[in-house]
């Protein structure tokens, strides 16, 4: 009797066990998937934040390949003065962003087919948006921030032909001093 009664209690204890297991596992479950679902969003947010472009992530850079790339570098070297600073004697200080500018278009774009013929005889329009732009920016702007300048550019070379056909603005051979 003894050892059918032991059973009985080992088999009791069993389907409590197995009871408390199930409902240990459905509201660890509800929480791993509020958790997991948090992760993703954070992801997802960060993934957004690092590959946005423009204003506002509003232009997204699309692959173009290398076969529909044509480029334009501006004729000359430009010199553009930085924002001036005033240093802790007080006095002004004036420096200078000085880089080759190369302009990356895309031949499929129906902007190319319109603009780019003429593109010599904008070019003008164009330095004056790069200093504009260029000239809003500190020392440290750029020497560290160079992605956002050529981004902010770009929006505004965009604007400027309201059209996309420049996807990419580079700076080669560039001092800041």
């Amino acid at each position: 009797m003894k050892k059918n009664l032991i059973s009985i209690i080992i088999l009791a204890l069993l389907i409590v066990n197995i009871a408390l297991s199930a409902i240990m596992m459905f509201s660890v479950m509800g929480a791993s998937r509020k958790t997991s679902a948090l992760v993703d969003n954070i992801a997802t947010a960060l993934n957004l934040e690092l590959t946005s472009g423009g204003e506002g992530g509003e232009a997204a850079k699309e692959a173009v390949p290398m076969s529909d790339i044509d480029t334009y570098d501006i004729s000359e070297k430009m010199t553009i003065p930085l924002k001036v600073e005033t240093n802790a004697d007080g006095e002004e200080e004036v420096h200078y962003f000085i880089s080759n500018i190369t302009l990356s278009m895309n031949t499929k774009d129906k902007g190319y087919k319109k603009y780019s013929a003429d593109l010599e005889n904008r070019e003008s329009l164009i330095k004056g948006e790069i200093n504009d732009v260029i000239s809003q920016h500190t020392v440290e702007d750029a020497r560290n921030n160079q992605d956002q300048i050529r981004d902010e550019i770009l929006v505004r070379i965009q604007k400027l032909f309201d059209s996309e056909f420049i996807f990419n603005v580079t700076f080669s051979d560039t001092m800041v001093q």
